[in-house]
């Protein structure tokens, strides 16, 4: 007996077989429960969603030997000719191969025939859209005014290319892509039911290859049997798709985490002897830091079988919730950036490095909640100069609490208040600081209790702002940058007045240098 492919043998045989479509299955199972069945259907979606098998299962309810319903009965003789491709109502066109018009007409010649067998005759034109203009001119009248006896059920993956004189006359239903879950869920319920041998791990990478299709996914369900000799394991999935092993990605994470560059530099070239496509591992990359951010936020949330429990617990500890979001950035931004860097492993590099190099720094003002499992190699000095904590009661200057508000990553008016103050001195719950009376107007409850909240996270402690009106403040974080700013713009403007160009046209043609056109870098 020959082999039935697991796309055909597992095709649904009714509306409730099928997975992922309930808003399409509820009005047409409404339709036919309640004899409102319209007289020409569109399915439209990619590849492998269901339209047909919706159409068929349409076909077998319009046809049922014990009557319309949504719930054919599936033994009496139209349907089981339906299932075995042989009832003579059902008439199925491809309509990639019959384009012309001529074949068209052809086909509507019997439209106004009885059925032979069955309740209703059905036309099935899959694709659609390939029919030519002069087609779709031929089937328009029959489409706006058909026999009682006939039903049309068309298949598209292209609706953009119907005119809209058919869209029009058609109840347009449009089937979505599967999700990464519920094809993987399908396949384990498949083999299961075969009584195959399967790596639950394995499941989770065929059904993202899927891309959304369920027949792609059962397709590629198929070839691994093949490839694994009757059995579903993760390595023999991974070689068959050519993806790489997911400890590489843990490794590499981990060794970010500790901030080890020669370590990943090593890992990298590991992982290159398998020649892997890098943009594949740097979607993996994504996946275990988008893994991360959900244990962070809600610990347990989001288990699977892809990522090992222990791992996925361990680096959530080493790096801070910061890093995870950054690095889930980047490692976007790297698939972007990778068709254009000179070698795809020099831009996987990269990528890794920006990671490191652009961390948040490890030398906090004050204690975070989350822990690390090995120290961050410094950053260079100017780069991550460390804010001072200040004890209650001690002295704190301006410039110290300059670096305190940027550490404290406020925006806003919030930042703007901080900004045009001057601090005074904390006590064990209170900050106490002078406010520039030209800024008055940010003194408001809500920009002041921000304020509060972000001292207080900051210092890990319940802390209030204690905050004095006063006159003009020339030592305010604000007063201050707009002297640097003048300094600034001062010296660009003596240093452009000694340019070799700016000399010569001032002295042979009479110019003058304009302050305002002045922009120092």
């Amino acid at each position: 007996m020959s082999y039935l492919v697991l796309a055909r043998k597992w095709r649904p045989k009714n509306f409730g077989e099928m997975v992922g479509q309930e808003h399409v299955l509820r009005a047409l199972m409404h339709a036919l429960d309640h004899n409102r069945v319209h007289h020409a259907f569109l399915f439209t979606g990619t590849r492998g969603v269901g339209k047909t098998t919706v159409s068929r299962i349409l076909a077998k309810s319009l046809n049922c030997d014990r009557g319309v319903s949504s719930t054919p009965c599936g033994e009496c003789s139209a349907c089981r000719e339906i299932d075995e491709g042989r009832f003579v109502d059902l008439i199925e066109v491809d309509a990639a191969s019959r384009t012309k018009v001529e074949d068209t007409r052809e086909l509507l010649e019997n439209v106004q025939y009885a059925p032979t067998r069955g309740r209703y005759k059905v036309y099935l034109i899959d694709e659609v859209h390939m029919l030519s203009a002069h087609s779709f001119n031929a089937l328009l009248k029959t489409l706006e005014e058909p026999p009682p006896h006939v039903k049309f059920l068309l298949a598209t993956t292209d609706p953009q290319k119907l005119p809209v004189t058919v869209l029009s006359r058609v109840l347009q239903f449009h089937l979505k892509r599967l999700s990464t879950a519920l094809i993987g869920e399908r396949m384990r319920h498949i083999l299961t039911a075969e009584g195959v041998e399967f790596d639950p791990a394995g499941l989770p990478l065929l059904a993202r290859a899927a891309d959304g299709s369920m027949r792609d996914g059962l397709s590629l369900l198929d070839q691994v049997l093949v490839f694994g000799g009757g059995r579903v394991s993760e390595p023999d999935v991974r070689g068959m798709l050519g993806t790489i092993d997911r400890g590489h990605v843990a490794r590499i994470l981990g060794l970010l985490a500790a901030g080890d560059a020669a370590g990943v530099l090593e890992q990298v070239a590991a992982l290159d002897e398998q020649a892997p496509d890098y943009d594949d591992v740097l979607i993996e990359l994504s996946a275990l830091l988008q893994r991360l951010a959900l244990q962070q936020a809600v610990p347990g949330a989001g288990a699977d079988d892809v990522w090992d429990e222990g791992t996925v617990a361990e680096l959530a500890t080493q790096l801070h919730r910061e890093d995870v979001q950054l690095f889930y950035q980047m490692a976007l931004n790297g698939r972007r950036d990778l068709p254009m860097a000179p070698d795809p492993r020099l831009g996987f590099e990269m990528t890794l490095l920006r990671m490191l190099a652009f961390r948040p720094a490890e030398a906090d003002m004050a204690p975070r909640a989350a822990t690390r499992s090995a120290p961050l190699r410094p950053r260079p000095a100017q780069r991550s100069v460390p804010a001072p904590t200040p004890k209650a009661g001690t002295a704190f200057t301006s410039g110290d609490w300059r670096l305190l508000i940027e550490r404290l990553h406020l925006s806003g008016a919030v930042k703007q208040l901080a900004t045009n103050c001057e601090w005074v001195e904390r006590t064990a719950t209170v900050v106490k600081l002078r406010l520039d009376a030209r800024s008055a107007v940010l003194q408001t409850e809500g920009i002041v209790e921000k304020l509060g909240a972000a001292l207080t996270e900051f210092y890990g402690q319940s802390m209030r702002i204690d905050l004095e009106l006063v006159g003009e403040l020339d030592d305010s974080p604000a007063r201050m940058a707009e002297r640097e700013a003048a300094e600034l713009l001062a010296r660009t403007q003596a240093l452009l007045e000694q340019e070799p160009v700016v000399r010569l046209l001032r002295e042979r043609f009479g110019g003058v240098l304009d302050p305002a056109s002045v922009k120092p870098r």
